[in-house]
């Protein structure tokens, strides 16, 4: 394969063939450059960027502790959200895959709580964020 054929077949050096020498090795390292640094792409200044709290929030995830902390803000605002009275009728037993399973002591509180779940979920929402909680199941006992 001559020299001439070898260049042609590498469609940006093509401009870089016909020049002769020291030219010529100056032009096809000034090229490869271009190519090697990505020149004429924009740069994404954001690409790799993370906030401590991402960080934080993957090594939760990875160690899958994660659940086990929302379970405790959930128990901590649990009050807030149901009240007094209803916080003391009810326990947060789990939250597993955004699904809060509560513990009810009485029967009539269980349907009070059945019928107003959906309020109930949107507070606990607001309270907790979007992603944490997807369901409440309620169980007696």
């Amino acid at each position: 394969m001559s020299g001439g054929s070898h260049w042609r077949r590498f469609g940006r050096l093509t401009k870089v063939v016909r020049r002769r020498g020291a030219a010529r090795r100056k032009a096809i390292r000034a090229q490869v450059l271009r190519d090697f640094r990505g020149a004429g792409e924009p740069l994404d200044l954001e690409a790799n960027v993370s906030t401590p709290a991402d960080i934080i929030n993957d090594v939760l995830k990875d160690l899958k502790l994660a659940e086990g902390v929302e379970e405790s803000r959930l128990r901590g605002a649990w009050t807030q959200v149901a009240g007094d009275f209803v916080g003391r009728q009810t326990e947060p037993v789990s939250l597993r895959n955004g699904k809060l399973t509560l513990r009810v002591i009485q029967p009539s509180m269980r349907f009070h709580l059945e019928q107003t779940k959906k309020d109930l979920l949107k507070r606990l929402q607001q309270e907790l964020g979007a992603n944490t909680i997807r369901e409440v199941h309620l169980v007696l006992g």
